[in-house]
């Protein structure tokens, strides 16, 4: 006598046995789940709302300040302005608009320890005891690196930059940046050494992620160093001082990054042995 096949049925975490063709999504209908992804997007919520906030009181104490700071930062410009010239407003609301605009920005890089850390307060719930020791360094590390690339472009790369645009200019052209694209050009240049100065982050990463090794990562010194000026000439205007002033840095950071991955990566000889054995 035959009978009728059992109604196979399987098992998933946080929920009792059902039918699998009936509830094909086991995911659909467990309240743990859906829990969770609740909990992690509220964490978020109050994450950026509390970056929010620093910001926005650190822009209320900086926006009395606003000319200073843009006059700082157009300092090295004007410091090679040719006598009898000056930087020109060519719209209407720039002269109000472009200090306040500094001191957004600047509330932002004030903040940016502060925007990490939050991050990694976000992330270190997930991590393991071990990794939490490795995350910390590597936010407080981060956030110093770009700040030395922030400070390396307006102190280096800035004064000699400026000092070539202005003794090229063709004779009868009288050098008067308007300040709003003064303001977006050395931003850019600001974002691009913040970012650039962050290679050794990125290297350590990659070798803690198990994705390569310090020493595959020294045997292609060659392709980075040519992928250095790629990058520069990407991220910094169409001159030869900026592009080389960029990518010089980024090569020296990815040696630092191969020394610090050796450093703070524990095990990574014995996956170099494995992988040569």
């Amino acid at each position: 006598m035959c009978h009728p096949p059992a109604n196979r049925s399987r098992t998933y975490p946080g929920r009792s046995p059902t039918n699998f063709m009936a509830n094909p999504d086991p995911q659909s209908e467990n309240p743990q789940a859906e829990g969770s992804l609740i909990f992690h997007l509220v964490e978020l919520r109050s994450r950026l709302l509390r970056v929010a906030t620093v910001i926005l009181v650190i822009f209320l104490c900086l926006a009395p300040f606003a000319d200073a700071l843009f006059a700082a930062i157009a300092q090295p410009l004007m410091a090679r302005l040719p006598e009898n010239t000056s930087m020109i407003a060519t719209q209407v609301a720039s002269p109000f608009l472009t200090p306040f605009k500094t001191a957004m920005v600047a509330s932002i890089f004030v903040a940016m320890p502060w925007l990490l850390y939050q991050i990694w307060a976000f992330v270190a719930p997930g991590l393991y005891q071990h990794e939490r020791r490795l995350a910390l360094p590597l936010v407080m590390t981060s956030a110093l690196l770009f700040y030395g690339g922030v400070a390396f472009a307006y102190f280096v790369v800035f004064p000699l930059m400026f000092a070539f645009f202005t003794s090229v200019a063709p004779q009868g052209v009288s050098v008067m940046t308007d300040i709003n694209a003064y303001l977006d050009f050395v931003l850019t240049l600001f974002f691009a050494f913040g970012l650039a100065f962050e290679v050794p982050i990125a290297t350590v990463l990659v070798v803690w992620a198990g994705f390569t090794t310090p020493a595959k990562l020294g045997s292609h010194r060659t392709y980075v160093l040519l992928g250095a000026f790629v990058v520069g000439m990407l991220l910094t205007p169409p001159d030869i001082i900026s592009q080389t002033l960029l990518a010089v840095p980024i090569y020296i950071l990815y040696e630092l990054g191969i020394v610090m991955s050796k450093v703070m990566v524990p095990g990574h000889k014995e996956v170099e042995s494995q992988q040569n054995g």
